[in-house]
């Protein structure tokens, strides 16, 4: 699909170098939306032919659909970590969710996206789940207004006992007790109050992230019988807590029409990393959701654990009805959203990402390097990858096994050190499921994508913290 004249010369006046717009009424305002281990064929716009999701579908129907969109991780904390920061989260030393108490957390000299935007007069807001620092709601660690929230209302990490009327969220440094509804219309009444109270003067930037799908499960019993069809163990309830999401997804898109902030609003919709499994942990009989067609789930590095689902919107710039097939990821939010904003994206430190601009009307996007990952837990084999092409790579450390809890004090050492040994490689245009590795087929490619990925996690290696030497029993405190 080509640009039209008219967005051709709205796209020219963002990407030209010195010509970004200075006025409030010249730059989009932003509204991330992130789900929590929603699969890639979970949404019915993606194939699903028993969940309901109407208003993401006509979400697609206003915008563009991505078939190639990837989270930073296939885990939520660094996931969250990279698209607030432009970086593979490695770098930041966010290498794996992040339990209370852990030393792990984004660090305050890290430059989010919410920080710059703020910087350059935008109001801004967190709603739902933060998961990037171990003590949360202390003075140990950062946290969202640390990191450039006028705004915050949070839990630590999951929906506290279920989705249901959770106890768990904290509002500007204030507990707020129980709350009477689900908690993604609990999030998204929070962000909605936000909007009506807003400076209309200013553009802003929000970050809704729902904790949906992601267990503790509960969902709303009308909905859950909504899905007879569903006889297994906890299937019912899984479909309903999607269904429940997309009503408050919805509810949001609505709250932008009733202030007339459609046409001046880059919507950005997407998930955490792919689908829990059943079996990984006792209480996760409720994780029904769907990889699709790709192989692999949650906590993998093939497709399944990083391919998400993907929806952008943003009339009259991002092309409607759309399906765009260029890989974009997390990574990308935060040096898009600076294109757009007129604002320069930090060079004192690696930025992984790219601006997404050129996929508003499925253009390439030109790539300095590929998109990667690297995750130490995987469960599967390969623990690095990078996607360059249609050609992916995946990398096999030289360790008999991996770590088999979250992060610890004392696995620097491992994380900053391993070497990959073994490569499976793989044509996803032709292979999309990764059946075929094309490893022994392919050798002069393998070789070539293999040394480059090997530069990668080396620098990556190199920039990342250790934790084990800045602390010994307890986290440094802010400042």
């Amino acid at each position: 699909m080509r640009v039209g004249l008219r967005s051709l010369l709205v796209c020219c006046l963002f990407v030209a170098t010195g010509q970004a717009a200075s006025q409030a009424e010249d730059r989009p305002n932003f509204l991330i939306i992130l789900c929590d281990d929603l699969g890639y064929g979970d949404l019915a716009c993606y194939g699903n032919k028993t969940i309901k999701t109407p208003n993401l579908d006509k979400l697609a129907d206003q915008g563009t659909r991505l078939t190639d969109c990837y989270s930073a991780a296939p885990v939520c904390s660094p996931s969250r970590a990279g698209l607030l920061t432009g970086r593979t989260p490695n770098r930041l030393g966010v290498y794996d969710w992040i339990p209370e108490g852990n030393v792990t957390h984004l660090r305050e000299d890290e430059k989010t996206v919410a920080k710059l935007l703020k910087g350059a007069g935008y109001q801004t807001g967190q709603f739902g789940k933060w998961h990037c620092n171990g003590h949360f709601n202390s003075d140990l660690q950062p946290q969202p207004d640390d990191h450039g929230f006028d705004h915050w209302f949070a839990t630590q990490n999951n929906a506290s006992p279920t989705h249901k009327q959770p106890t768990n969220f904290v509002r500007n440094g204030e507990p707020v007790g129980p709350t009477k509804d689900f908690s993604c219309q609990v999030v998204a009444d929070e962000a909605i109050g936000w909007l009506e109270r807003r400076d209309p003067e200013k553009p802003f930037f929000m970050f809704v992230c729902f904790h949906e799908p992601h267990e503790p499960i509960d969902s709303p019993e009308d909905l859950v019988t909504s899905y007879p069809q569903a006889t297994k163990k906890g299937e019912a309830l899984y479909y309903a807590n999607v269904t429940n999401m997309d009503k408050a997804v919805g509810k949001l898109m609505a709250a932008l029409d009733k202030e007339k902030l459609d046409d001046s609003t880059f919507v950005f919709f997407t998930s955490d990393n792919g689908p829990e499994t059943l079996s990984r942990y006792r209480s996760a009989w409720r994780s029904h959701g769907s990889p699709g067609p790709l192989r692999g789930m949650k906590l993998h590095l093939y497709e399944a654990g990083i391919r998400v689902p993907g929806i952008m919107r943003w009339p009259g710039h991002v092309a409607k009805g759309a399906v765009c097939d260029e890989p974009v990821g997390g990574v990308d939010v935060l040096p898009t959203c600076c294109q757009l904003a007129g604002v320069k994206v930090p060079t004192d430190k690696t930025i992984d990402g790219t601006s997404m601009v050129p996929a508003f009307h499925c253009e390439p996007i030109k790539r300095e390097t590929p998109l990667h990952w690297h995750y130490y837990r995987s469960l599967t084999e390969p623990v690095s990858a990078m996607r360059d092409g249609d050609w992916v790579v995946l990398g096999i450390w030289d360790l008999d096994k991996k770590k088999p809890r979250h992060y610890q004090p004392g696995d620097d050492d491992v994380i900053k050190n391993y070497k990959l040994v073994r490569f499976e490689l793989y044509n996803l245009k032709d292979d999309l499921g990764q059946r075929r590795d094309l490893s022994s087929a392919e050798p002069e490619r393998l070789e070539k994508m293999s040394e480059q990925l090997k530069g990668i996690l080396k620098g990556v290696q190199q920039e990342a913290p250790d934790w084990t030497a800045q602390t010994t029993t307890s986290p440094q405190k802010k400042g």
